[in-house]
């Protein structure tokens, strides 16, 4: 049976060599079809690998809460968008009322948010040097115990700072190179408001992916401030996001308690649904996850178009086959060949024909991939060139078993007389 098999694959190498442009032309739709599956699947994969490492960054045990579902939200209803604010005495009510909850972390700033890349930023300065795209913040140094950010240089404020309003401030790297290009930004002022403020700490650098360079949420371009310091110069902001973070092994135990105190707070009828949002890093990663599944399933169903008409063109080509080598299917039969045998020799041909083309979809979706890590994250899994061959064998064998079929009822008399 394996001596039948390799002489199989080989007649099938052997008709292939023969007519090698006709070959490459039928498996066309196949090296698209794969490569592009390839792509998608490396696309995806690196895209999906870098959200949850950048969200991960955050800890995995924190809790996100704002008036409205954070996370991928693009489009909040006019409902969402006029909730009653979440409020400082909120986050005070869950680090208070919360036994799950090991650190609570209000943040209050001046730029809307909602807005996105295009919200009106505070603008600060160092002498001459001005800088229109900072985002300034204030919170409480809780924040910074959480372990999700870190300083490069100096440290944080202290809960001190923050009872007594003092005018310093803890800066992201973008904001330090701007102001400070060549020199120690530590102990430098920053101007915000027109009032001075002293530089105690750098962050350090954090790599970003969901906030490009212009968007509020990119914390290379943060300045913090204590709370209370900001609350002095901003009396009338109201609008709170509050990060939590739970204990280890209590983040559903957390939630619940953290629901339950904001429904108490916020008046929620029994029955009714929340006028808050709650979202855990788990919950961001399944939104997004979610998200790239349905882009990835459309792409595949596209792409499937390729392999659609690569199959329907195989099938042509060895129906031609078929007729060709009639006379050599005659002399086989003659010579004591069955059936099967004749399925056999010709599905092994299909098989071959767009195996060979799965094998360089693979190479070429490979080469592509790696050319778009140079500008987004790709990273092509296991599971992605050995689905793209098994479907492209796979796709020989369905649209060449109807010509294998044909070549196998043939009369061996009928056959030998062809000319």
């Amino acid at each position: 049976m394996r001596s039948e098999w390799l002489e199989n694959i080989w007649m099938a190498l052997d008709t292939l060599r023969q007519h090698k442009l006709r070959s490459f032309l039928t498996v066309l739709g196949v090296v698209i079809g794969t490569m592009t599956v390839i792509v998608i699947a490396a696309f995806v994969s690196g895209i999906d690998d870098r959200v949850a490492k950048e969200i991960e960054s955050f800890g995995t045990n924190s809790i996100y809460i704002f008036k409205f579902e954070p996370g991928f939200n693009f489009n909040p209803s006019p409902e969402e968008r006029t909730r009653k604010p979440i409020s400082y005495e909120d986050a005070l009510a869950i680090a208070e009322e919360c036994p799950s909850v090991e650190a609570v972390a209000p943040f209050m700033s001046p730029v809307d948010f909602l807005q996105g890349p295009m919200a009106e930023r505070v603008k600060i300065r160092y002498r001459d040097t001005e800088m229109v795209n900072a985002t300034v913040q204030g919170t409480l140094p809780a924040y910074f115990r959480m372990g999700t950010v870190d300083v490069s240089e100096g440290r944080f404020f202290t809960e001190m700072e923050n009872s007594t309003r003092s005018d310093v401030c803890v800066i992201g790297r973008d904001v330090a190179n701007t102001l400070y290009p060549n020199l120690q930004a530590l102990g430098r002022e920053v101007m915000i408001n027109g009032r001075n403020y002293r530089v105690i700490g750098v962050l350090r650098v954090r790599d970003n992916f969901l906030t490009p360079a212009e968007d509020p949420g990119n914390e290379n371009k943060a300045v913090y401030l204590p709370y209370e310091t900001l609350r002095k110069i901003y009396p009338n902001v109201k609008e709170n996001f509050v990060m939590a973070q739970a204990r280890t092994g209590m983040m559903d135990r957390a939630v619940d308690e953290i629901r339950q105190v904001l429904r108490k707070r916020r008046n929620v009828p029994y029955g009714k649904p929340d006028n808050f949002g709650i979202s855990t890093s788990k919950d961001i990663l399944d939104q997004f996850a979610a998200i790239t599944g349905g882009i990835f399933m459309l792409m595949v169903a596209i792409s499937s178009v390729g392999l659609l008409i690569g199959g329907i063109g195989v099938m042509n080509i060895m129906l031609v086959s078929v007729t060709e080598r009639t006379r050599e299917i005659g002399v086989r039969k003659a010579i004591g060949a069955r059936r099967q045998d004749i399925i056999l020799q010709f599905l092994v041909e299909a098989a071959t024909l767009t195996g060979l083309g799965g094998l360089l979809g693979i190479l070429l979706g490979w080469g592509s991939a790696a050319l778009v890590n140079l500008m987004l994250p790709t990273y092509v899994p296991l599971w992605a060139p050995i689905v793209g061959f098994c479907v492209s064998v796979a796709l020989g064998v369905g649209f060449g078993l109807w010509p294998a079929w044909r070549a196998a009822r043939l009369d061996p008399v009928e056959a030998l007389r062809y000319e």
